[in-house]
């Protein structure tokens, strides 16, 4: 699923493609969320990952955190 920008029809094949801004919804809510939360998925500033095991293992931790997998350090 993609919305309706030119390049994806370089890059994905046409039979596996479906264009609908209806079905992008939830993806854009997920990174969204990873935005808020992870200054390294931010702007390109200071604060960035300079490796992708590192990103890799942010993103888990909020996804465990998000879905009540850690139990808070302030208890």
């Amino acid at each position: 699923m993609s919305d309706y920008w030119n390049p994806y029809n370089e890059f994905i094949p046409e039979k596996l493609h479906t264009r609908s801004k209806k079905e992008t919804f939830t993806v854009e809510g997920y990174n969204s969320l990873f935005r808020h939360f992870l200054a390294r998925l931010r702007r390109k500033t200071k604060c960035y990952s300079k490796s992708k095991l590192m990103l890799q293992y942010s993103v888990m931790l909020l996804m465990q955190k998000w879905n009540d997998g850690l139990v808070s350090i302030l208890i």
